[in-house]
């Protein structure tokens, strides 16, 4: 056990979906999984281990902002022989041609957040998803029909922010998220593979907005997205 996970080595399967809503985390377990299997609560932050397909997947929730996901992505790498996160989560679109329910796979991950600063680089790293997840995600996206744009997350550390965003979407930012740059940094540190992908449940290009309950048990395509993936990695 970790200090943060209360589960015993072998309890994680080798690919672990990671919303940040817990109830997100059992939504999808109890729908989508076969014998799912509680592994962890440690402070309310479920994790389940079932099958999909008769391939072994595990779902556990990461919480809200880099600390948080770096805690718990770090411990599933290094205790737990984990070797692919997939982060599903929601985000908010920066640019109007990036609608509600859309799915965005982020490639990279801009932000303003200074997690990175604790690896000590000589300058400034570049947070990027892994080639294999990505290029899997967009095989499982067009063998299921699910619209999806590729490109770059803003990863910010401040949720309530009146600063305009405009900035990173002209850099050709598709949407602002929490999570995503701490997940890709991690991965890299432990030499394992990592993939956020999102759908977009509020736009601050239009203002429109998705309810909580729909943020919780609406992002169907992405869930049934992120599990064929790890069904093809196996």
């Amino acid at each position: 056990m970790t200090p943060h996970i209360g589960a015993e080595k072998g309890d994680f399967a080798r690919t672990v979906l990671m919303p940040g809503d817990p109830l997100r985390a059992k939504f999808i377990a109890e729908n989508f999984l076969e014998s799912p299997r509680l592994v962890t609560s440690v402070r309310g932050i479920f994790g389940y281990t079932g099958s999909f397909e008769g391939v072994q997947v595990s779902v556990m929730a990461s919480g809200m902002g880099c600390p948080s996901i770096g805690i718990y992505s770090h411990e599933l790498y290094s205790f737990y022989d984990v070797q692919n996160i997939v982060r599903i989560g929601s985000a908010g679109a920066l640019r109007a041609d990036v609608p509600l329910r859309s799915l965005v796979i982020g490639m990279s991950a801009s932000t303003n957040s200074r997690f990175g600063e604790k690896f000590s680089l000589p300058g400034l790293i570049a947070p990027t998803a892994d080639w294999t997840l990505l290029e899997t995600m967009v095989d499982s996206c067009r063998e299921l029909g699910v619209d999806y744009k590729v490109g770059s997350l803003f990863c910010s550390d401040t949720f309530y922010d009146d600063r305009d965003t405009g900035a990173w979407a002209k850099m050709g930012c598709l949407a602002v998220e929490m999570e995503s740059a701490a997940l890709y940094l991690t991965a890299a540190d432990c030499g394992k593979r990592a993939l956020a992908i999102c759908t977009i449940s509020d736009s601050l290009a239009t203002g429109e907005a998705l309810s909580a309950e729909e943020r919780q048990t609406g992002f169907t395509d992405m869930m049934k997205a992120a599990l064929e993936t790890a069904r093809r990695l196996g």
